[in-house]
């Protein structure tokens, strides 16, 4: 079984012939919000889910997979004469809210899907297409519910959810194997202590600055004597923020345009959710030292040359 799935995902991941059709998709989805206007970006990151911290598409995914395991449950008692006068109604109401779940995670699910790259972006298009198919049987499904036709709308129902599931397979590749909405900054802890990084000399003011600290990428950004620290690594797909520029005093992602504020770390706009790691500066004899900032710590004030001489 595991080696068939596996078989099954390297088929799609290696299909170049989806590329095509993918990136017809994607200009779809932007045009789309192009539509919207100045509305674009708020809408983008509502549905990408940076005011709640998280995605949002892997808790509105549980919505129709709940809700049509649940029908999948009443239509077998349907059909067998065990589950009572009020199981075709309930398994109806059920199928209906998953409908309407499926159409909220199609929304959020196309909003992330459209950054992502090469064997990822494969893998989503047929994620997609799969459960695009089980919304239209499903909602035929319903249609069938309504209009009394009880056996074809159980048989259909039944085909909608080994599609489902086979979707959702796709989607567990999409987030544990390409990652695609986990947080790509660095983990590492490191360093503990304060370690010497740069010269403040050679930090241009107002321009960011990539440095490597013992293998753990960093930005820095100087401004009037003062320097902040935070992850090199975007938290979206990894993007090297050393890379990237500020705008209105936050960090831009140069991939796809995240903004991060260098304070907190806090990702002001998407697609990013997750929020930058962060580091404690301080100046010493002209040199920037860095140490990571412990999650309990509060952000830290700017280090000025004159408070790291006292």
């Amino acid at each position: 079984m595991r080696s068939r799935f596996e078989r099954m995902v390297s088929a799609v991941e290696r299909a170049q012939v989806l590329d095509a059709p993918s990136y017809q998709v994607e200009h779809g989805v932007s045009l789309t919000f192009l539509l919207a206007g100045r509305y674009a970006r708020p809408l983008q990151d509502l549905l990408h889910g940076v005011w709640l911290g998280h995605p949002v598409h892997p808790f509105l995914v549980t919505v129709p997979v709940g809700a049509w395991t649940a029908a999948a449950l009443l239509d077998g008692l349907d059909a067998t004469g065990r589950g009572g006068p009020g199981t075709a109604q309930a398994a109806q109401a059920v199928v209906g809210l998953g409908v309407a779940g499926a159409v909220a995670s199609a929304a959020t699910g196309m909003t992330d899907w459209q950054h992502a790259h090469d064997e990822a972006r494969r893998v989503g298009l047929v994620h997609a297409a799969l459960n695009s198919t089980a919304l239209a049987l499903y909602s035929w499904s319903l249609a069938d519910r309504r209009r009394g036709r009880a056996v074809r709308a159980r048989v259909t129902a039944a085909v909608g959810y080994a599609v489902v599931l086979a979707g959702g397979y796709l989607g567990g590749t999409l987030s544990y194997r390409h990652r695609l909405g986990v947080d790509h900054s660095v983990g590492s802890r490191e360093p503990r202590r304060f370690t010497r990084v740069a010269d403040l000399a050679d930090l241009p003011d107002g321009e960011p600055v990539g440095v490597d600290v013992a293998g753990v990428p960093v930005v820095l950004v100087g401004t009037e004597g003062a320097v902040r620290a935070v992850s090199g690594r975007c938290p979206h797909q990894g993007a090297p923020l050393g890379e990237g520029w500020l705008h209105r005093d936050e960090l831009v992602c140069p991939w796809h345009g995240s903004r991060f504020d260098l304070d907190t770390g806090e990702p002001a706009q998407g697609p990013s959710t997750a929020p930058l790691p962060c580091y404690d500066t301080r100046i010493r004899d002209g040199r920037v030292e860095v140490r990571r900032r412990a999650h309990w710590r509060s952000a830290t004030a700017l280090t000025t040359v004159e408070e790291a001489s006292r």
